[in-house]
């Protein structure tokens, strides 16, 4: 092979072609991988969409729409099976006594709280953990699979509790019938921190119905079944569901709520609420649906003789401070002031449980989805 400077430069040509070639060959290849990877993400995402954690809300609600961000999902990511509810009194939407009721008395098919626990419902459940785990990752998911496995069991018993959750249980959880503000330190400052502008709004659309009956409750109040007394609650979002005309009126205590990091946006578990305890009035004992919630209450308005009692433990609330319990105790709250003293009023929230790890949060707002 004879060398010469003319040869030197063919094979030099050639050999950069070469590598031009193939550079442009791989980069044609990650390009298709990409696109395709792409349109995966977006048909399953479409199919089987993951419930963000949390993150910010639309400070107001547009037009007939749902909230948007994290509070409300996207429609056809649920199924179209998210409803919007607004209850109001009479002259109001027209809904029935039923509705007017409360969450926990609604009778509501998709209500879990008021479907009665049975293989029903653990095969629901069971079925939803699977199509999760599906899609997603069975990492992370042993208490959850473990609560699933054993709920029918659990419910089912018979025997007095002190804590005995309706709906779902999840193993292997620290349980206390009160927790630390430092359990969930910031949301509990935030909330402190809004007092003002939650004192505000709450008498903005407080307005005591002169013949203190149910029929003439002003429009966005429920009243709830109470031995004695009365007991009100005026929904920003119910069982996972946004109260878009409630929440209308409310655009402070809306924007503190996309503020909240550990907010139960997205799944049946997560309301948020102004609650107002007339004087004489009792709440009869009872157990919250899940023991994965920590529910915070807001003191409003505090007359002395107000009282919540959680697993046997007494607790007085006070205007601008947070109470954290848990509402899968028995617990009952009473107000045995005059009636000059005026109402108990509180803002009520549901926050994560701190011990419940982000994916089992995750696959929960999954499982629980409304509608599902």
């Amino acid at each position: 092979m004879e060398w010469s400077l003319e040869r030197m430069r063919e094979w030099v040509a050639g050999g950069m072609q070469s590598v031009r070639e193939c550079e442009s060959s791989a980069l044609g290849t990650a390009l298709c991988l990409a696109l395709l990877f792409i349109w995966y993400c977006y048909r399953v995402g479409c199919e089987h969409s993951a419930p963000l954690l949390h993150g910010g809300f639309s400070p107001e609600p547009r037009g007939g729409a749902v909230p948007g961000g994290v509070l409300a999902s996207d429609l056809s990511a649920r199924g179209g099976s998210l409803k919007l509810r607004q209850v109001g009194g009479v002259g109001g939407s027209g809904v029935g006594e039923e509705e007017l009721n409360g969450f926990a008395y609604c009778q509501s098919p998709e209500c879990f709280r008021c479907a009665k626990p049975g293989e029903g419902l653990n095969q629901r459940l069971y079925h939803s953990l699977q199509e999760y785990a599906k899609h997603y990752t069975w990492a992370g998911m042993g208490r959850v699979h473990k609560g699933v496995r054993e709920q029918g069991r659990y419910l089912l018993c018979s025997r007095p509790s002190i804590q005995k959750p309706e709906v779902f249980f999840l193993p292997d959880l620290p349980s206390a019938p009160f927790f630390s503000r430092e359990a969930q330190k910031h949301d509990v400052e935030l909330l402190e921190r809004s007092f003002p502008a939650l004192l505000a709004e709450f008498e903005s659309v407080y307005r005591l119905p002169s013949s203190r009956t149910s029929s003439s409750l002003p429009l966005g109040w429920k009243a709830n079944s109470t031995p004695r007394g009365q007991w009100w609650t005026f929904y920003v979002v119910n069982q996972g569901t946004p109260m878009v005309l409630n929440a209308r009126r409310c655009p402070r205590t809306w924007r503190v709520l996309g503020q909240l990091r550990t907010f139960i946006a997205n799944n049946v578990f997560g309301n948020a609420c102004f609650s107002v305890l007339s004087p004489g009035a009792t709440i009869t004992e009872h157990y919250g649906p899940t023991n994965v919630r920590l529910r915070c209450h807001l003191g409003l308005k505090v007359p002395s003789g107000c009282e919540l009692v959680v697993g046997g433990e007494p607790q007085c609330w006070s205007e601008g401070s947070c109470l954290l319990f848990d509402d899968s105790f028995l617990h009952t709250a009473f107000h045995d002031g005059s009636p000059e003293d005026g109402p108990r009023v509180v803002f009520m929230v549901d926050l994560w449980h701190p011990n419940v790890a982000a994916a089992e949060r995750q696959a929960l707002d999954y499982i629980f989805t409304p509608g599902r």
